[in-house]
């Protein structure tokens, strides 16, 4: 059976419905009262059954796996039904149809249920649910882009919001397309900040394209939720939070379809349905029951009871999907074109962060994909350089890193080319949407402005020491540092280009220009910017201290021992290759100079790089906990100052 969707309306109020209000909002264009009260009871049975089936898959395919999450799948089937057989539209052919209505799993554990709605929608065979969480199959525990219908990996919960964020900013402000954004949540993981700081952005640029479900099951992992059933409560912390709130029983399509509707109907404020369900739903031995969080029921009898209790597995009706509106993607078929060249005396002083928002604003000239986001520190980044150019690409974020990376992310997935910006320290408030950016296989740009020590009198706080060892962790991440203007100028472009996640670490201080205009800078390289036959060992350095083995250079010029400088600007992946060959030229001595802790960061990966080889490093880096300093004292006090170099140079050369 095939169901026209144009036929029926939803109630749009907040209190229970009826068949008889289904009635009153058909219009008097229909047939007769009979023949639509018949069609609303077809409708409703039929996603019934849907979620029935939903129900099988989500218990057979994780006894089959013996293991996952079945109940909080049962607890959701009724919701998923009607989002995806009523509700959403989309091209089942084309997952990635740029206005197709979009659905994020925040409660990723809840994955076989979202592949049974995909096996039920005739996108996957049904046949394939058996292979869950299998090495080689793609529907994994928790949901991951291996799997092409999911845009984002979920299952670290408390992220599924952001990412909406950014994914409905994308429709309504980028593309200006008609397609929502669904986000079906958990009620345990609404305790998680990073939900509340996506709730307090959507409000802010009104997103009435985002709609997210909370599943109210009252259970956590370990015991009963904050609030248990107390959807009234939910509902009042998001309307406190600017949204329309609407609460519902979430098992009963009498209103859940009028909900989804009366959200779809929003005009200026995203929507949030708190849905009362029962983890276990339709299975009476584990319905509402202790102790099943992330069990898998075991073949045999209590397989064969729960399947006997649900009833029969109906797959021979297919329904036809709403397909979404055919929209020109626009910007998405307009190639980028060259930047505009670094353009600085060469007796100018420039910082690298300012060279970073200077490049930034050329790159969003130059390619349309391009869009920034910076959590409150735009002026200190030097994003704002970007807002100024580009005000229609730029989303202030405020002080909510979590939700800034979140939705980044959501951005990338929808095509753009997100630069997310703050201080680095800040960044690692963020560090698990970072590393679920990467399991999301996000496109997206990370940079990280105010490292190290050298930025003087603020403080410990505000010092990023840590941030090259956690993007180093990062699988598949490239970390660029540049030590001037121009080298950070073309290092954006080249995180722009480059396919996948970029950190860009910039600094404070004004640093003198060290290259030309014309400079290319491929990520994997290096700069051997001093070099002689007499060199006695090989000084590798990154930002500032770039600038101190240089003034190191020339002292010991002075007193007759040459050395060699490089400038390491990609710390990830190294240039193996031109490191091994400056050891194998001074002495097979490098030392390493960083403004970072030891653990983790430029040096650690110039030792992976040469570990094989007959090389000896020497690690200059920051240790202890800095205090607040001039930027010359702090660095002369943590040993990476170019005195520290000449006597390290001295101590290994004497040896």
């Amino acid at each position: 059976m095939a169901v026209n969707k144009n036929v029926l309306t939803h109630n749009l109020n907040r209190e229970p419905k009826t068949e008889r209000f289904f009635l009153e909002k058909i219009g008097p264009k229909t047939n007769s009262e009979r023949r639509i009260k018949k069609f609303v009871e077809t409708l409703k049975n039929f996603l019934k059954q849907k979620a029935t089936n939903l129900r099988i898959h989500s218990i057979t395919a994780t006894s089959e796996a013996g293991s996952g999450h079945p109940t909080t799948c049962l607890s959701a089937a009724d919701i998923v039904s009607a989002l995806f057989f009523d509700t959403m539209r989309y091209d089942t052919n084309d997952a990635q149809n740029p206005n197709n209505d979009r659905f994020i799993l925040s409660k990723g554990h809840a994955a076989p249920l979202l592949y049974a709605a995909y096996a039920e929608a005739g996108i996957i065979p049904t046949e394939k649910l058996r292979t869950l969480r299998q090495i080689d199959s793609i529907l994994e525990g928790h949901p991951t882009p291996r799997f092409a219908w999911t845009e984002v990996a979920t299952g670290s919960l408390g992220q599924g919001l952001s990412l909406g964020v950014g994914m409905a900013l994308n429709g309504k402000y980028l593309d200006k397309s008609d397609y929502r954004v669904y986000v079906l949540l958990g009620d345990g993981e609404t305790a998680e900040g990073g939900v509340w700081e996506a709730a307090a952005l959507a409000s802010h640029y009104q997103l009435n394209n985002l709609i997210g479900i909370v599943d109210v099951n009252a259970f956590g992992q370990s015991q009963r939720t904050m609030y248990a059933f107390d959807v009234d409560t939910y509902c009042k912390r998001f309307e406190a939070f600017g949204w329309q709130t609407i609460g519902i029983d979430g098992h009963n399509f009498d209103e859940i379809l009028p909900a989804l509707d009366q959200a779809k109907a929003a005009t200026d404020k995203p929507t949030m349905i708190v849905a009362k369900t029962f983890k276990g739903k339709g299975v009476s031995f584990i319905e509402n029951a202790d102790n099943w969080h992330g069990k898998a029921l075991a073949k045999g009898e209590d397989l064969d009871k729960a399947l006997a209790e649900l009833g029969p597995l109906h797959l021979e009706v297919p329904i036809q999907i709403e397909p979404p509106s055919v929209v020109d993607s626009g910007v998405r078929h307009i190639a980028a074109i060259e930047c505009e060249p670094p353009n600085y005396p060469s007796d100018e002083e420039v910082a690298t962060r300012g060279g970073y928002g200077t490049g930034l604003a050329k790159l969003g000239t130059a390619n349309p994909n391009v869009v920034a986001l910076d959590g409150d520190t735009k002026n200190s980044t030097y994003a704002e350089q970007f807002m100024s150019r580009h005000p229609d690409r730029y989303f202030e974020m405020f002080i909510a890193e979590q939700n800034l990376v979140g939705a980044g992310i959501g951005l990338a997935k929808r095509g753009k080319i997100p630069f997310v910006s703050t201080f680095a320290a800040f960044l690692s408030r963020a560090y698990d949407q970072i590393r679920m950016s990467a399991i999301s296989q996000a496109n997206i740009k990370y940079a990280g402005s105010h490292c190290g020590v050298s930025i003087g009198e603020d403080g410990p706080s505000q010092m990023g020491l840590e941030d090259i060892a956690m993007f180093r962790a990062i699988p598949e991440a490239v970390v660029l540092y540049p030590s001037d203007a121009v080298s950070a100028e073309r290092l954006v472009a080249v995180a722009a280009a480059h396919e996948g996640i970029v950190y860009l670490r910039t600094s404070r201080p004004k640093t003198p220009i060290l290259y030309d205009a014309d400079e290319t800078f491929p990520i994997g390289g290096c700069k051997v910017i001093r070099r002689s036959n007499e060199d006695t060992v090989t000084v590798v350095a990154g930002g500032i201290t770039v600038h101190e083995a240089l003034k190191a250079h020339q002292i010991l010029a002075a007193e007759g021992t040459a050395i060699r400088v490089i400038d390491l600007y990609s710390v990830k992946p190294v240039d193996a290759e031109a490191l091994k060959a400056a050891a194998a030229d001074t002495n097979k001595t490098l030392i390493t100079v960083e403004d970072h802790y030891p653990e983790g960061g430029l040096g650690d990966a110039v030792l992976d790089a040469v570990a094989t080889e007959d090389i000896c490093v020497h690690k200059l880096a920051v240790t202890g906990i800095p205090r607040s300093g001039k930027p010359e004292e702090l660095v002369e006090h943590h040993g990476i100052s170019a005195n520290a170099i000449v006597q390290k140079v001295k101590d290994v050369t004497a040896v």
